[in-house]
């Protein structure tokens, strides 16, 4: 810039060419004196290949610490101070703040902009929605498509009716080329009457609520009776040993005491047997524990539409057996371990929800029948289809939600078996030509993901909001709105895709390289004014 002004070039073009205000640029011509900055560095933030570099660190501490970490502005102020980039850039609270709210105003912006582009050139889709809210304490609504993990709405509101719901996500979905199939949340009555009556959609419960039922019921109960059961096994053992010092000591007294000695043999062999008594109880006790934790986990295990150990699909009815029986090993258990009877009722409540489960595979079924169907396969295609080619979809994508390792290598390992009998040359499927296969992976993939048993996408969204609002105390809808962009418009996953390109089956501009073009550049730090010197209160008056 000084370059050009050296060449003869007026202020008012060059304010003009890099888009800023005339006193913006006599601010900078005005060189404030900055004291310990090497003369290089000085004159590099001078230049325009400076300044847009200092904008692009400026832009990139808002956007990391502000809407991605959930800090506040006075972190961003302290790392212009410890980085040294307040000796180039204003480094106030004040001017920082501003600087936030133009950021979180033109994401937003940005948001909506992309938004109107990509909506019109997406497929028709049908989809899932995950719902729950959230308190700040505020009543905030959160929707969530579970596939692509895109957040159709979070938005505060007054109340959590079915009539509430419904109007928030009619809102969202205008002008999306979606219609929404399925709805999976908790129980709330509210949920269910938005779903099933205003959407006209299948409610599938979460899996999550009904194990979380179940723990409450027995988990505290049983560690209670094992803690019960160890201390008493303990004092057993204190006793045996004690009666065992007592002969000890009686039979190395000198002079041995005048009369019958004490039945030690009896008392020893009494304490042995109440040992091994608490040691039985204590044994069971933590048998029950491990009982309720096995039904716990096969709750889970049972509620898939294909067998996790074989690939070979689960028939509703064969989901009913298996759901049938973890309730019946809960009854029982709750008997033989006498848990009280408000552990009864949450499990005789959880078991409530078998046939909405049994529904939901019901509907899954149909629902995935309906839809290789529609292809219009050859019927040993369409065999193969259904009992290998989705099966193993599936199972790959319950591998990659699988928190322990071992587990996820045995689901990869049963999916790349279901797969490999397809990928052999002598397969009906590899008659095809290349875009109708595509086309077959694509509704395999669909049919995979159609099964939603769990909203934990949500969950996980309301943990992060919770920790945005922790640090803040309140999150304006302006906040809240930019927290929702970033999520989906930023946010990559390891295979490089937002959630919006997986939405929208497009990639959106880049919003970093969007919010550098439309915001300013950073202000410069004011002159130092030299601070008074604090006089001590009791400094003697000058004579």
């Amino acid at each position: 810039m000084q370059g050009r002004l050296a060449q003869g070039h007026s202020q008012r073009a060059a304010f003009e060419e890099l888009g800023v205000a005339r006193s913006t640029l006599r601010d900078w011509l005005a060189q404030t004196p900055i004291d310990e900055v090497p003369a290089a560095l000085r004159e590099f933030y001078a230049s325009e290949e400076g300044v847009a570099w200092l904008h692009r660190q400026i832009l990139a501490a808002h956007l990391v610490i502000t809407l991605l970490s959930g800090a506040g502005i006075r972190q961003v102020c302290t790392f212009l101070e410890l980085s040294g980039l307040s000796a180039f850039v204003a480094g106030s609270y004040g001017s920082q703040h501003k600087l936030n709210v133009a950021l979180e105003e033109a994401v937003v912006a940005y948001a909506e902009q992309q938004r109107e582009a990509l909506a019109p050139q997406m497929p028709q889709r049908r989809i899932s929605v995950c719902e729950d809210e959230t308190y700040h304490p505020e009543i905030c609504l959160v929707a969530i498509e579970p596939v692509s993990n895109f957040i159709l709405h979070e938005r505060y509101a007054p109340d959590r009716s079915a009539a509430t719901w419904t109007q928030a996500l009619d809102e969202v979905l205008e002008g999306l080329h979606v219609d929404v199939v399925q709805g999976t949340s908790d129980e709330a009555k509210g949920l269910l009457r938005h779903v099933e009556r205003d959407l006209g959609a299948h409610h599938s419960p979460d899996i999550f609520h009904v194990q979380h039922e179940v723990s409450k019921a027995t988990a505290l109960p049983l560690a209670r009776a094992c803690e019960q059961a160890e201390r008493a096994a303990e004092q057993a053992r204190d006793e045996v040993a004690a009666q065992r010092a007592a002969r000890d000591a009686h039979q190395q007294a000198w002079p041995r005491p005048r009369g019958r000695p004490p039945a030690f043999a009896e008392r020893i062999n009494d304490a042995l047997m109440a040992q091994a008594e608490a040691d039985a109880q204590r044994e069971l006790a933590e048998v029950h524990q491990q009982q309720a934790r096995a039904c716990t986990r096969e709750l889970a295990d049972a509620y898939h539409p294909y067998d996790l150990d074989t690939g070979r699909e689960q028939p509703p009815e064969r989901v009913g057996e298996r759901l049938a029986a973890c309730w019946r090993g809960l009854r029982e258990l709750a008997d033989a371990a006498g848990l009280p009877e408000r552990a009864r009722e949450r499990i005789a409540k959880a078991e409530r929800l078998t046939i909405q489960l049994v529904a939901t595979i019901t509907f899954f079924c149909a629902t995935i029948g309906a839809k290789v169907e529609a292809l219009g396969l050859a019927p040993e295609i369409e065999t193969l289809v259904h009992q290998q080619l989705i099966p193993a979809i599936y199972l790959e994508r319950v591998a990659a939600r699988s928190t322990r390792a071992e587990r996820r290598r045995e689901l990869e390992q049963r999916s790349r078996q279901l797969l490999a009998p397809l990928r052999q040359p002598d397969s009906p499927l590899q008659r095809l030509d290349a875009d109708q296969r595509r086309e077959i992976e694509i509704v395999a993939g669909e049919c995979a993901d159609l099964f939603q048993r769990s909203s934990s996408c949500v969950e996980g969204r309301n943990g992060q909001l919770a920790l945005h609002h922790h640090g803040k105390h309140r999150l304006s809808n302006r906040k809240l709105a930019a927290l929702t962009a970033v999520h989906n418009y930023f946010i990559r996953r390891p295979d490089g895709t937002t959630a919006a390109e997986r939405f929208f089956g497009q990639a959106p501009a880049s919003m970093f390289e969007h919010l550098l073009s439309a915001l300013d550049p950073p202000p410069r730090p004011a002159r130092k004014r030299p601070r008074p010197q604090r006089v001590a209160y009791l400094e003697p008056m000058a004579a």
